[in-house]
């Protein structure tokens, strides 16, 4: 669970955990106490809502911010209160602090712009054009980090749509753990200096 750097966030639906659950769990709208059965109960809502945006976002579609929000709403509008909507917590995971709350929108909006205005739709790409939009969409949405949970498998989903519009099979992340984890963790911090090469390199050796 990543750690809450805002002072007050008690006031706050996204800054509360779950009574009972030990600060194991967030609240929640299913009144879930356990870690592992949230996990089991966000991983079975992921499946559901990615095989039903497969149906929604065709080849021609270009992302856009709100697209995203309805992605997270999607997936998980069911189990959180505030599925959706750009948070209002300022997150750190380990080492890496993430863009602060109250500017979210304003980089959401360059991201949008900057990225998903710029590589999507993925329809007519290179392989290598492929691999850079990945690369750079995933590297930036998750340093923006906008949403109080989720943001690395929505980043995921994201790229598997994107990869769809390229006629490419599905992505299959589960080899990104272990070592490949910690390399892929770092190939996200690299993108504070704009280095895509080490996300480039994952994505490749996924697509392969």
């Amino acid at each position: 669970m990543k750690r809450s750097l805002r002072y007050d966030a008690s006031g706050l639906i996204e800054g509360q955990f779950e009574p009972g659950s030990r600060r194991t769990v967030l609240r929640n709208l299913l009144g879930v106490k356990s870690r592992k059965e949230m996990e089991t109960v966000e991983g079975k809502e992921l499946v559901r809502a990615t095989k039903k945006l497969v149906g929604v976002f065709d080849h021609n579609h270009q992302f856009s911010a709100a697209d995203l929000c309805s992605m997270h709403r999607e997936w998980l509008g069911n189990i959180y209160e505030w599925a959706g909507k750009y948070r209002q917590v300022n997150l750190a995971k380990d080492d890496m602090i993430f863009a602060a709350a109250h500017i979210i929108p304003l980089l959401i909006t360059e991201f949008e712009s900057n990225c998903l205005m710029v590589y999507t739709p993925c329809r007519g790409f290179t392989r290598n054009e492929l691999i850079h939009a990945l690369a750079a969409i995933h590297v930036e949405l998750l340093l923006i980090h906008p949403f109080r949970e989720g943001n690395g498998r929505l980043a995921r989903m994201l790229a598997t749509l994107m990869v769809l519009q390229s006629d490419l099979p599905i992505l299959d992340f589960s080899p990104l753990t272990g070592k490949k984890k910690q390399e892929y963790f770092r190939a996200v911090q690299g993108g504070f200096d704009r280095n895509y090469g080490p996300m480039e390199k994952i994505f490749d050796e996924l697509i392969e």
